[in-house]
């Protein structure tokens, strides 16, 4: 893992080992709060700031912890994290923060973040674990995302619905009405239909990762082309 590139540690964390598609974790909440863009949006802000804090901070005194007692301190380390980030929220961003409720101290419960100190902010120095918590929470953030515009937009028809609980007042110019006299679909809005949405999100991931696998790759050129012997 130490001979990875910051390229490579991006691209795991955005697409090829994502958090939500590849990994399959942290689905409590991903499944939980996904009815709308901006409650995933949220959510996902303050996951990536806790990727981000915890990994940098867990870097900054990897060497400092003995062995045997790390994982409570990291534990302890994202708890603390979690909550200067949940009274952050309270005082900032108050209704949103009433909507997620109890998702928000939950993200001291997601394997990905305890997994990301461990696995990698204890093993690299602090700017490889940046890019790795940063990108994580990205990827995370984008499934979180894409999950409640679908959902959203299936079930109400609408895109960025109550944007003005993280963008202010004026923001509520930004909702978006996609069509017209809709009905409304319930299925897309209860949590079966948080099942269905993820599953076709992944389904759709790996038909891009076969496609791009079967595509012909690039021919080499001369320049690069192996010396003969």
């Amino acid at each position: 893992m130490a001979d990875k590139t910051l390229r490579q540690i991006a691209g795991d964390g955005l697409w090829h080992n994502n958090v939500a598609f590849v990994q399959i974790l942290g689905l409590c909440p991903l499944l939980a709060v996904t009815s709308s863009v901006v409650n995933g949006l949220g959510l996902g802000l303050a996951t990536l700031l806790t990727l981000v804090l915890s990994n940098v901070t867990v870097s900054a005194i990897r060497n400092l912890i003995r062995p045997d007692i790390r994982i409570p301190v990291f534990v302890m380390l994202i708890a603390s994290i979690v909550t200067a980030i949940e009274l952050a929220m309270h005082a900032w961003f108050h209704e949103l923060h009433g909507i997620l409720g109890i998702f928000i101290p939950l993200i001291v419960t997601n394997c990905s973040i305890l997994g990301r100190a461990e696995a990698f902010a204890s093993k690299n120095n602090i700017g490889r674990s940046f890019v790795d918590g940063l990108t994580m929470g990205l990827g995370f953030a984008a499934a979180l995302v894409l999950l409640g515009a679908m959902r959203e937009l299936l079930g109400a028809g609408t895109l960025f619905d109550q944007a003005h609980l993280m963008f202010g007042e004026a923001a509520r110019s930004f909702r978006l009405t996609v069509f017209e006299d809709y009905k409304g679909f319930l299925l897309a809005i209860l949590p079966p239909g948080a099942f269905i949405g993820l599953g076709l999100l992944i389904a759709l991931k790996n038909v891009i990762d076969q496609r791009r696998a079967a595509a012909p790759q690039p021919a080499t050129s001369a320049a690069e082309a192996p010396a003969a012997p």
